[in-house]
């Protein structure tokens, strides 16, 4: 039987629902990441995203329960196009050697400096910092918990709606497409490069069709149990505490503090 909560993207649901917190007020959990994200983007400091991703990793393996190498194993794949894209501000292309470092690639020279690598790294932790600050939310917040923030925050229920809609297909793909590369695979449908194309193309058409297939089977089932239009969900009652707002002000003005004596 294939274990289905493999940590990775079709995990974050299931580690949203197994949080320790998970009991946390969503309205809290939300604001508290926007705002932390907001701090960090707006202090653009190396210091203050530092703060930003150590505090947010400790919260989450403490009081999430989640252990720091699954934690480290989510943030692998953001992290390895933030550092693509560091290597891509701090390089250049010239003609003739220039900047701090040069490399010779025969037609042109790759260069780089001290300052463009400096700007390069601070800019990959400002943009790290602000990933931890949405894995805050999307690691502890179910999606229909998150969907009824935003209502309360008065959006168009048409918006938020499609946006929970296509965010729970986007897991009926996913399982749906490992369930077909398996079964090619069974058949060798990746012995060879030439193999592969063919099977990866057989697999995208089909996947279009059991897309169309399973869309009507689950709006059926929507209106088999009464959808008229309306997601409704049952919500249940996870009152604000003091001591979490207390808790978010102390780091949110330690963060600033950071940003004023690193000024």
């Amino acid at each position: 039987m294939r274990h289905t909560h493999s940590h990775g993207v079709r995990s974050i649901d299931h580690l949203a629902y197994t949080s320790g917190m998970s009991g946390w007020n969503p309205g809290f959990k939300t604001g508290m990441a926007a705002g932390t994200l907001v701090i960090c983007l707006a202090a653009d400091r190396p210091v203050v995203s530092a703060a930003v991703i150590l505090v947010l990793a400790a919260l989450q393996c403490v009081k999430g329960g989640l252990a720091l190498h699954d934690y480290c194993g989510l943030l692998r794949v953001p992290l390895a196009f933030l550092l693509l894209g560091g290597i891509a501000v701090a390089c250049d292309l010239s003609p003739v050697p220039a900047g701090d470092w040069s490399l010779s690639l025969h037609w042109f020279y790759l260069c780089t400096s001290a300052d463009s690598v400096r700007f390069a790294l601070a800019l990959v932790l400002k943009s790290l910092g602000a990933v931890s600050a949405l894995y805050l939310l999307a690691l502890t917040t179910t999606a229909c918990e998150f969907v009824s923030v935003l209502r309360r925050l008065h959006l168009p229920s048409l918006m938020t709606e499609l946006m929970y809609l296509i965010y729970r297909f986007v897991f009926v793909l996913l399982d749906t497409h490992g369930r077909m590369r398996e079964a090619a695979g069974a058949r060798l449908g990746w012995r060879d490069f030439r193999t592969s194309c063919r099977s990866f193309g057989g697999t995208a058409a089909g996947l279009l069709l059991v897309a169309l297939r399973k869309s009507r089977t689950y709006y059926d089932a929507m209106a088999a149990r009464g959808y008229n239009g309306s997601l409704c969900f049952l919500e249940e009652d996870k009152p604000l505490r003091a001591v979490q707002l207390a808790g978010m002000a102390v780091f949110w003005a330690g963060l600033i503090l950071l940003r004023i004596f690193a000024a």
